[in-house]
């Protein structure tokens, strides 16, 4: 049986005061459960001192973003081995705004992809369709492209430690909303593509739901058969509410 991951994605928010407040009441209120692992993915400023506040809680520390490139004159860019280095375990890659507004392409993520396992990082891989691919009818065949990219890189193996995290582009901030049954038949076909390569990493793979999770629709999307936790932007800036998504995970 699969463990729930819980990874929250704060995006361009947070203040040092803020940070220690939120990851404090995040910590307190943990649910005791091995089978629910939380993350915290805070702006790039911010993650050495939440990763020293997170130490030795059981709450890991993620990045939210990181370059496909080891070192060298990359004004602005953040190698892997610098998220390693101040404590990060995880690293969300291709998420749908990095796609959308910074131009970045399949073949961009799955370097990104590589990158970070090579470091000893953990990539949480984003994959999504926009409302225009979903009403046309090519939700699959996006998630096939997104993925195919990741896979032909670095192989299906690293699937043993990847993460694949499934955005509905157009149920994130839009007041629409993908039922659990819409996200488990994506969550199904995402599992299914990796058991072409390998059933027994399909199996084992962690799938998070990216669309707009919070408490009061986490217990249905959890108890999918193949929603294993979620990617969570707002509602991971309150712990009352990022907490109410673990719960939720540790009661599934």
């Amino acid at each position: 049986m699969r463990d729930f991951l819980v990874a929250g994605n704060w995006k361009m928010n947070g203040s040092s005061a803020g940070n220690a407040e939120l990851v404090a009441g995040i910590i307190a209120g943990a649910p005791r459960s091995d089978r629910v692992r939380l993350v915290i993915c805070p702006p790039f400023p911010y993650l050495a001192p939440v990763a020293a506040q997170a130490a030795g809680s059981g709450v890991a520390v993620g990045a939210q973003t990181v370059s496909q490139h080891e070192s060298g004159a990359f004004t602005g860019e953040v190698a892997p081995g610098m998220l390693r280095d101040i404590g990060c375990e995880y690293v969300i890659v291709g998420h749908s705004e990095r796609r959308e507004l910074y131009g970045e392409t399949s073949a961009t993520v799955a370097e990104k992809v590589k990158a970070a396992l090579d470091a000893g990082l953990k990539p949480i891989v984003c994959v999504g369709e926009t409302l225009e691919q979903r009403e046309s009818g090519s939700t699959e065949s996006v998630v096939e492209e997104q993925l195919g990219a990741v896979i032909d890189k670095v192989g299906i193996a690293a699937f043993a430690t990847a993460v694949v995290a499934y955005e509905p582009v157009w149920a994130i901030g839009t007041g629409k909303t993908a039922s659990p049954e819409q996200a488990q038949e994506v969550h199904r076909h995402i599992r299914a593509l990796l058991a072409g390569h390998e059933s027994d990493i399909a199996a084992a793979t962690q799938i998070l739901y990216g669309g707009s999770m919070k408490g009061e629709n986490a217990a249905g999307l959890l108890a999918m058969p193949d929603i294993d936790g979620g990617l969570i932007g707002g509602a991971s800036l309150k712990a009352a509410d990022f907490l109410a998504i673990a719960q939720a995970a540790a009661q599934g």
